[in-house]
């Protein structure tokens, strides 16, 4: 049978009534300053993430509504232990992080000050993030799946001062690099269970906590004040620290109405693991913005598990990523068939492509369609989506919310040129001006500055727009690796590899897999001495995920006599992926010879 090309809805059908009813409409009468207005400042004038998403709401209802839902790896769904399921409403969220931004201030930590969190999905984390932000901190997330080389790396370019760990992962991957982190000087802990730590060259968090006041008024930071600094992956070099604004608040708030559809009554589920932007952008901030409950699991991932979540805790709103997706089709539908999901009205996606297939499947199985939407940590906050209302191109990312303006464009002798044509290739790139753009990588103005031409902010993607305004993403124009959601910088990887005595050089490519869209392959060269075989392969493949960890360690790797290089010495990814999935090498004028 053949599918129709376009999903249709009716938006007098759907309720509540979504917040982006008329497309146009709204696109034409939206102004950044109108959201600010409706948003607010600080009594006494100033702004701060923090005060927004839990103080702002403490003199109306929604103080004594629940914030965050907890549950633990043990807990059951149908049956939880009381220690593994923890509500925490407005009002308490806003007790628990003034104490925490107390604590820091006890510990001479405040304004300007980075703070770096290494943790799963636990409250002690969310706790932290508020708190600091209120304490007028820098707030920087790490993914808890890291290995030790990965973390030291951010934690240096951070200029990290204060990490909020778990004993476990102190242990595990912080205690044999904090000797190379002369910048960090206070580490404080999370005890298993809520036990209380003593690991020397710590303090116990829970203890600080108990010590701390109650009473906090946040600071006012302006627009322009640095809250977050989120790292991304490059293709060479260093990862890169981009650096956010307060002000960035504003799209959290603008894309939570538009994008997600965020009511008051809704019970809203985001699995992205707060390690990452989308976790912390919409797993904490933008829910919070708009007073509705989240629902935060500790476990990873199990298909059975997440179903029943969606059906007992009345899921109304959920947020997930297209590896989450695969995943539940592989599990297939008769695990679906024992649960039903009445209250569940909007499901979105985001951290790769949606490919067709996974939409059709969220309108079959679940009664739903999977809404894809784009953007970046660079963006701070989701650029263009498939909206409620809005008919459903399979495969497309979507429209441009209100108040973006994105266009395609192509390179040009003097820069750059926007496209008219429909269904022309070229760099997908947003007109600047919205708050939560980027406003620099750390300590990289020129990096930063190769990102913009003119008034375009040059994403990096390569996409093209079809004759309704629909955008459809093509690939990357460089090198880095998007795998279960995460990006993956080739650099990082080849410099683990390279750590190992055996190796002389090494070149990682993303390689095309059904689940989680690209798995890391690297190619290695063998210095002199040391023989290709099986042995040395495994020993490799477990340096990488001690050093890494195993979410950005190859899973394959490959021995090469040579890497194929450019006559500069660079070592040619694009060739090395050609040849591995048998595609056109293209241009080889610059290729070392013999190579």
């Amino acid at each position: 049978m053949t599918r129709a090309a376009i999903i249709r809805k009716n938006a007098a059908a759907l309720a509540p009534a979504p917040h982006l009813l008329d497309y146009e409409v709204e696109r034409r009468r939206f102004s950044w300053d109108a959201v600010r207005a409706e948003l607010g400042t600080m009594p006494g004038g100033g702004i701060n993430i923090a005060w927004a998403a839990v103080d702002r709401h403490l003199g109306t209802p929604v103080r004594d509504h629940v914030a965050f839902r907890f549950l633990g790896r043990d807990a059951h769904c149908n049956a939880l232990r009381n220690d593994s399921r923890r509500d925490i409403t407005y009002a308490e969220l806003a007790r628990l992080t003034n104490r925490f931004a107390n604590a820091l201030r006890s510990l001479g930590v405040g304004r300007g000050d980075r703070v770096f969190l290494l943790a799963s999905r636990i409250p002690e984390l969310y706790i932290a993030a508020l708190g600091a932000l209120k304490s007028g901190s820098v707030l920087t997330p790490l993914f808890s799946a890291f290995g030790p080389e990965p973390i030291k790396t951010r934690m240096t370019i951070g200029a990290c001062k204060v990490l909020i760990t778990t004993e476990a992962l102190y242990r595990r991957k912080v205690a044999s690099i904090r000797a190379e982190l002369p910048q960090l000087e206070h580490i404080l802990l999370v005890g298993e269970g809520g036990a209380r730590t003593s690991v020397p060259g710590t303090r116990d968090l829970a203890t600080l906590m108990e010590a701390a006041s109650d009473a906090f008024e946040a600071e006012r930071m302006s627009a322009d004040d640095l809250a977050l600094l989120h790292f991304t992956s490059g293709t060479t070099g260093t990862p890169k620290g981009a650096m956010h604004a307060h002000g960035a608040v504003v799209t959290h708030y603008a894309t939570g109405r538009y994008a997600l559809d965020l009511h008051p009554e809704d019970l809203f589920w985001c699995t992205a693991d707060p390690g990452w932007v989308t976790g912390t952008s919409y797993g904490i901030i933008a829910p919070l913005l708009h007073g509705v409950t989240s629902l935060v699991d500790e476990a990873d991932f199990d298909a059975e598990r997440w179903y029943r979540l969606l059906q007992d805790e009345h899921v109304s709103v959920w947020y997930t990523a297209p590896t989450a997706v695969r995943m539940l089709m592989k599990a297939g539908p008769e695990v679906v068939k024992k649960y039903r999901f009445p209250e569940l009205r909007f499901i979105a996606s985001v951290g790769e492509p949606l490919n067709p297939e996974a939409v059709w499947w969220g309108a079959q199985v679940l009664g739903l369609p999977i809404h894809d939407n784009w953007w970046q940590t660079e963006t701070g906050g989701i650029m263009i989506a498939n909206t409620p209302a809005m008919d459903i191109k399979p495969g497309s990312m979507g429209r441009p919310l209100p108040g973006i303006d994105a266009c395609i464009v192509k390179k040009t002798d003097t820069g750059f040129e926007e496209v008219r044509e429909a269904d022309v290739e070229g760099e997908l790139a947003l007109r600047v001006g919205w708050p939560s753009m980027f406003r620099g990588y750390l300590n990289q103005e020129e990096r930063y500055r190769k990102c913009f031409s003119g008034d375009y902010y040059l994403t990096g993607d390569l996409a093209r727009r079809d004759a309704d305004g629909y955008f459809w993403f093509v690939g990357r124009a460089d090198d880095v690796i998007k795998s279960a959601g995460h990006l993956i910088g080739p650099f990082e990887v080849e410099s683990a590899l390279m750590e190992h005595p055996a190796v002389a050089e090494a070149g990682v490519i993303g390689k095309p897999d059904p689940m989680v869209g690209e798995t890391v392959k690297a190619f290695v060269s063998l210095k002199a001495g040391y023989t290709a075989n099986d042995e040395l392969l495994m020993e490799l493949l477990g340096h990488a995920r001690k050093r890494l960890g195993a979410a950005v360690a190859p899973k394959e790797i490959a021995f090469l006599p040579s890497l194929p290089r450019t006559r500069s010495g660079k070592i040619m990814r694009r060739l090395l992926k050609a040849r591995e999935l048998g595609l056109p090498e293209g241009d080889t004028s610059t290729l070392e010879s013999g190579a």
